[in-house]
């Protein structure tokens, strides 16, 4: 099931990313996808379904959008490879 929403925006948003209204609708799901993933709130699974990717292109648009694709802090990191 899909759910269909409609976004008011400027006519000046699009040519922000100079790009057609489509195109810019796809970088406005992947961008929130890709916050939303940074901060916890979803997995990478749920994340490139909601920006409508491949898992594989979802890991790539992290990179492009200088986000770890680890959900872990430093410090969790250093505590876990310090157990084993």
């Amino acid at each position: 099931m899909t759910v269909q929403l409609t976004i008011e925006l400027p006519e000046g948003a699009f040519s922000a990313l100079r790009t057609s209204p489509d195109a810019f609708v796809q970088e406005m799901r992947l961008a929130a996808a890709v916050k939303w993933y940074e901060v916890g709130i979803i997995s990478q699974s749920k994340a490139a379904e909601i920006a409508d990717v491949s898992r594989q292109d979802f890991l790539a648009a992290l990179s492009r959008f200088n986000v770890s694709p680890f959900q872990v802090t430093p410090q969790e990191l250093a505590e876990e490879l310090s157990r084993g």
